[in-house]
């Protein structure tokens, strides 16, 4: 035992790197995906520490150059998730029982090791493996998972500090326990800070993880998982099993050891987890924990007193960036019809210089989307456009397959503010806009407020106060995350907690202590210095 008061010092955000030409950074990170192309990589199940080989292999596809695998995954199976569970249960005692100290440290640790010696493995598996660019790699599986790794053992002081009052005779305290039972992380193919963040948030807290990343980000997941084990997380304590959610989650759903559910993806699936949870919910030891971010139908929305520059960066940089796949993403927009003229000329003269293509490419602005699957059901969409003589395509509309999923960005006009286009959740390069009267503001963002299911991000882009207030009162509920002149996308660890309510999930706020404090189940303890002696109250005397 460790006699002594362990303080955390307060993080800072880990600096974005620029990647400008000629720039150390840059070079290091070309070299890197030069030899993670040059070198395919055979990624195992990682139970209780060790290498699973399932023999069932799986290719590893670049989604912007699918002749060129970055080489295979073995899939796992309800086998290997029985395994995983058994393997979370037996190191869960040890681990719960550590010094809070010692588990923070672990993600310190990996903190650092990110920071410095992993930077360009984790960056180049998340250009090559997810499409990204080096920017949006650099803000996501480099700056924002060190961001979670040193906040989340700060936050958990702010949740271990929660104690009660204590009075002369009494002292009260609290201390927070892992969950009974083990956790299962789901993480989603989009950004490997949540894919690192999924597993290790319920894991500091004592939780024990079985972890079941996407099966189209596999190769930056190996990757975390290498960087934990070097930062001295004991064997078990996460347990990573790649393979189908269809076969995976069946088996770990239905163990009555399940304790909760950390879970970053669509909506479908998350309500079909609840569904599978609560249809037999009194076999578990207890009711599981369910924290969830889902999908989103996010928007821009523009006051005729907005400066046209700000706004149409706001716009080209929210919707296309990441070729729209994040569930912050702008995907829809409400445009005054005053400012819409402007707004429209300068949008796609700025739309036509964008470039898409090869992540090794810096000059691009955008890459592929995921997979077969996504690429269908954007280009569906888009179609459906094509077809509707309520919509109009002003830019883009085009995509090709045929060496990598690549859509370019598209631009919609709407004159229904209802359409398909501007309610459902596309996740992809597509934004839907609607010109509104300028003198029915009110009425407009009504209908933004009851259009779409989702309430996760949104922005108001205005220079006259009286509309900014008046739309941060409308849209209350609208959004979680709510932008003033700047686009809805981009939260900072620890400066804007993340997660929306409504059809978006369960609001528990990633990158703050509220997330942490659904992975402890709190017990009060009393200790009485005096106790009575005698069952008798002073009322009870006869005088």
């Amino acid at each position: 035992m460790f006699n002594g008061l362990f303080h955390i010092r307060e993080p800072k955000n880990e600096p974005v790197l620029a990647y400008e030409l000629g720039s150390a950074e840059r070079r290091e990170l070309e070299a890197e995906l030069d030899r993670m192309l040059a070198n395919p990589v055979e990624v195992p199940c990682i139970i209780d520490g060790k290498d699973v080989a399932t023999g069932d292999l799986v290719e590893l596809w670049q989604p912007h150059d699918l002749g060129h695998p970055l080489g295979h995954y073995h899939r796992g199976s309800a086998k290997e998730a029985e395994m995983a569970i058994a393997a979370a249960n037996q190191a869960k005692v040890a681990w719960s029982e550590m010094d809070w100290s010692s588990r923070a440290t672990v993600l310190l640790k990996a903190a650092e090791l990110l920071a410095g010696k992993y930077r360009h493995t984790i960056n180049a598996a998340t250009m090559l493996n997810m499409s990204k660019t080096c920017h949006q790699a650099e803000v996501d599986s480099a700056c924002e998972l060190i961001d979670f790794w040193r906040f989340n053992p700060y936050f958990m002081t702010q949740v271990y500090d929660d104690q009660p009052i204590s009075t002369e005779h009494v002292l009260n305290y609290m201390e927070h326990r892992p969950l009974e039972g083990f956790v299962f992380a789901i993480s989603p193919f989009n950004f490997a800070s949540i894919a690192g963040n999924l597993p290790t948030s319920p894991a500091v807290m004592g939780n024990a993880v079985v972890w079941k990343p996407a099966s189209s980000a596999v190769l930056p997941a190996y990757y975390i998982m290498q960087i934990l084990k070097e930062a001295g997380l004991p064997d078990g304590v996460i347990n990573m099993v790649t393979g189908p959610g269809p076969v995976i989650g069946p088996p770990v759903l239905n163990h009555t050891d399940l304790g909760g559910v950390h879970f970053t993806g669509s909506t479908y699936v998350f309500s079909t987890i609840w569904l599978a949870i609560g249809s037999d919910i009194r076999k578990y030891i207890s009711y599981p924990r369910i924290v969830g971010e889902t999908g989103g139908k996010d928007f821009i929305f523009a006051h005729e007193s907005a400066d046209v520059d700000v706004l149409v960066t706001g716009l080209v940089r929210g919707s296309f960036e990441y070729q729209g796949q994040k569930c912050s993403a702008s995907s829809r927009a409400y445009i005054p019809d005053t400012l819409w003229p402007q707004v429209k000329e300068r949008m796609l003269d700025t739309v036509a210089t964008i470039k898409v293509g090869h992540v090794t490419d810096f000059g691009n602005f955008m890459n592929a989307v995921i997979d077969a699957s996504a690429f269908k059901t954007i280009t569906e969409y888009i179609d459906f456009a094509k077809d509707d003589p309520d919509l109009d395509i002003l830019c883009g509309g085009t995509y090709d397959d045929s060496e990598g999923y690549f859509i370019q960005p598209t631009v919609v006009e709407t004159k229904d503010p209802r359409s398909k286009l501007m309610s459902e959740e596309i996740f992809g390069p597509v934004l839907t806009v609607y010109v509104y009267p300028h003198d029915e503001y009110e009425e407009t963002m009504e209908l933004c407020n009851t259009t779409s299911p989702y309430a996760l991000t949104g922005a108001i882009f205005a220079q006259d106060r009286s509309a900014i207030v008046r739309a941060t009162k409308a849209l209350r509920n609208a959004a979680g995350n709510f932008y003033i002149n700047d686009k809805p996308t981009g939260a900072v660890v620890g400066q804007q907690p993340f997660g929306g309510s409504r059809a978006s999930g369960t609001n528990d706020k990633a990158g703050t202590w509220l997330n942490l404090e659904r992975w402890v189940s709190p017990r009060s303890i009393k200790e009485t210095y005096a106790p009575a002696t005698d069952y008798r109250y002073p009322f009870m005397s006869k005088g």
